[in-house]
């Protein structure tokens, strides 16, 4: 594939980007900052917090290669897999690992009956209230990576290969003159000059639809989701599947997920909130210990073996979504430079690294080689 972008959408100009500014510090920016960095271009990141204080550091980390496709999602998916699978043989330390993956029906109403130590067929370490179970992934499909160490590796990469620096701080405001990026100014009142400035600030995006002329026109709603997990350490072996569940008792509660990670710990999420504006600040996401016991008991109601288990960490972050479920990735229409790449939902992690290959190669050469992101453009939503 090789896709060009459309000359009215970057102002009949096409450019090599020399002075990035990254709004964001998360997995998307950092892919950005990496792919650049691997062309030998500095950048820029700015962030209130530093490298993936929220949902970047917080997430399971989970990676499947062929669940979305079908969709427009289906070759981003695919290509960011297979560069997981590449960035894992150059970066030590990120428990990068190939495992399996299975789905679990749970018994309808409320639960009583304590695990009864004996194993789901089909399912690892799964041995109370399961009446069926299916393979939703191997190790040719399945994967995963620690959301935290993978980003540090990144950002490891850009600043002792490229030289790219971290400056702390909340951008206000996008500098535009004559239709054209020339930097941005920060809450405390820095200037940072710049050529290109990419939004990619999670489900904090929406924030930028204040920082242009013309303010929200140019950037669609991107709104959170609140989800919260614990961390609870494996007492008796390293598991090795990851479990989707479903059923009818938690209502009013997103499908728990419980992912086994490398170093012994379980990766334990759901309870969806309600999706909204965000206006909890990166890191100071309230925890709420409710939520935090409900996935406890349930922990304790499907498996003997990590049930009963004091959390280590309990978090909570939100997941960035879009109106059509998409990420948007490109150009910002009208202005030079100003480019956007957001909303990418619970797959933030996994696309990563595709999102910030493609975005590379649109800074520095103005098309794409490997994706086709006209369909993630931003022109979609602002219809």
């Amino acid at each position: 594939i090789l896709v060009d972008i459309e000359a009215s959408i970057i102002l009949s100009k096409m450019v090599a980007f020399s002075n990035i500014v990254i709004a964001g510090g998360g997995v998307i920016g950092n892919s950005i900052a990496y792919f650049l960095a691997k062309r030998g271009t500095s950048v820029t990141i700015i962030d209130p917090v530093g490298i993936a204080p929220a949902a970047s550091g917080k997430a399971g980390g989970f990676l499947a290669k062929d669940w979305r496709d079908g969709t427009v999602l289906g070759d981003l998916q695919r290509r960011s897999f297979d560069l997981h699978a590449e960035l894992a043989k150059e970066f030590d330390g990120t428990d990068y690992r190939r495992l399996t993956a299975a789905g679990v029906e749970i018994s309808e109403g409320e639960i009583q009956k304590a695990p009864c130590g004996e194993q789901f067929e089909g399912v690892e370490w799964v041995d109370g209230n399961a009446v069926s179970a299916y393979k939703m992934g191997d190790e040719s499909t399945v994967a995963q990576v620690h959301p935290k160490k993978f980003c540090d590796a990144l950002w490891g990469y850009s600043k002792s290969k490229a030289g790219s620096k971290l400056h702390f701080g909340r951008v206000k405001e996008a500098i535009v003159e004559e239709d054209t990026i020339k930097g941005v100014r920060l809450e405390d009142g820095t200037i940072i000059e710049a050529d290109a400035l990419v939004v990619a600030c999670g489900p904090w995006t929406d924030e930028a639809r204040s920082w242009f002329p013309g303010s929200k026109s140019v950037l669609p709603e991107i709104t959170g989701t609140k989800y919260h997990s614990i961390l609870v350490p494996s007492p008796k072996r390293v598991l090795n599947q990851a479990v989707f569940f479903e059923g009818g008792y938690w209502e009013n509660e997103d499908d728990p997920e419980i992912y086994p990670r490398p170093d012994g710990d379980a990766y334990i999420c759901g309870i969806a909130g309600e999706e909204t504006v965000v206006t909890e600040r990166p890191g100071e996401e309230e925890v709420f210990e409710e939520d935090v016991e409900w996935l406890k008991d349930f922990t304790s109601y499907v498996s003997t073996e990590l049930g009963g288990i004091d959390p280590h960490t309990t978090q909570s972050c939100y997941l960035p979504t879009t109106e059509d479920g998409f990420p948007v990735i490109g150009p910002i229409p009208g202005i030079m430079g100003a480019y956007v790449a957001g909303g990418h939902s619970c797959w933030g992690i996994l696309n990563g690294p595709a999102t910030g290959e493609a975005m590379a190669e649109l800074l520095l050469d103005g098309k794409t080689t490997e994706i086709d992101i006209r369909p993630f453009g931003v022109e979609r939503l602002l219809e």
